[in-house]
């Protein structure tokens, strides 16, 4: 009979060797695909920003073919109604009976590609489902599939024709991971993957494979909640979030969702580490990509050259560190 710590430690060597299967199609980026792995361990859901052309669908794609589970893409554009994501009522003439019909989101893994190219009326449609994992129609609460997960890619707001994200979905999301342009030595190993043949519309033809499924999730999920926080973490998890609600440049600090979203992830990313405990260098490693989309800066600030990022970094350096 196979024990729990065996079940763990193969959880854990699947994840990893998800991690580089993914390598299999992108060239750098580990953080990003730690971040996606983290949020898989706490199903949660990742906003995905970076402007066009850094690979971000190509690496949700990657990671969909690494997993053996259900995944939809959802190409995110200003026509894009509700009902077009969450299904809608349907009547059909042949039993002159309305009908549901599942929309995209009836998924293990949801790509919502560029998700700040519809307007909030459509973007709103995924709160429930982010939220509660259920769509409700007609009266009728239908449940989503275990495991599900959002991956949501978006441009800079900043960028022509995107819709600002409400504050209420943002803080559905448990991470906000960026992903910058490459560096010179990842950029040439882009281009030299190309140059041998490969084809990000063939990933099959890249070699990526199935290595991890909904088995290994529920067990790392398992070993997850099982990982030891100390008073003194808890602590620095609620003094970080509470500092970044008293400064000037900040409208809105990060809520007590916030604080949770922090924790969760600082305990998976420990098992992930190899560790049955969190330590205070956890939190500070999983602040800013936690915690940056649940801050709310002031307009005047942010002309001033205030970011989220910076307000993380100066709250980061104030804020004692427990020993």
């Amino acid at each position: 009979m196979t024990s729990g710590t065996e079940n763990a430690t193969g959880a854990r060597d699947a994840l990893i060797a998800l991690r580089a299967e993914v390598g299999k199609a992108v060239v750098g980026n580990e953080a990003a695909v730690t971040g996606l792995i983290l949020a898989l361990l706490c199903r949660g859901h990742v906003l995905l920003e970076g402007v066009p052309g850094v690979a971000k669908t190509l690496l949700v794609r990657a990671l969909a073919a690494a997993l053996d589970l259900e995944t939809t893409r959802v190409q995110f554009t200003p026509d894009l109604m509700p009902g077009d994501v969450t299904g809608s009522i349907v009547y059909d003439a042949h039993s002159g009976e309305f009908s549901f019909r599942e929309g995209p989101v009836f998924t293990n893994l949801l790509l919502a590609d560029e998700i700040n190219r519809t307007p909030p009326k459509t973007q709103s449609s995924l709160l429930e489902a982010m939220e509660e994992r259920q769509v409700s129609l007609d009266g009728k609460s239908r449940p989503l599939p275990d495991p599900f997960i959002v991956i949501a890619t978006q441009n800079p707001v900043e960028y022509e024709g995107t819709y600002p994200l409400p504050e209420a979905q943002l803080d559905r999301f448990l991470l906000k991971l960026t992903m910058p342009a490459p560096s010179r030595e990842d950029e040439i190993g882009i281009l030299w993957r190309h140059a041998q043949g490969f084809d990000p519309r063939n990933l099959a033809a890249a070699g990526l494979k199935a290595v991890a499924g909904a088995p290994e999730l529920a067990a790392a999920r398992e070993a997850v909640a099982k990982v030891t926080v100390g008073p003194e973490v808890i602590g620095y998890v609620v003094d970080l979030c509470r500092a970044t609600r008293s400064l000037p440049s900040v409208r809105i600090g990060v809520s007590p969702r916030g604080a949770t979203a922090l924790l969760a992830v600082t305990r998976a990313w420990a098992w992930l580490a190899g560790r049955d405990y969190a330590t205070p260098d956890d939190v500070k490693a999983l602040a800013r990509p936690a915690l940056r989309h649940r801050l709310d800066v002031r307009p005047e600030a942010e002309l001033e050259g205030v970011t989220a990022d910076g307000v993380l970094d100066r709250v980061l350096a104030s804020v004692p560190v427990p020993r």
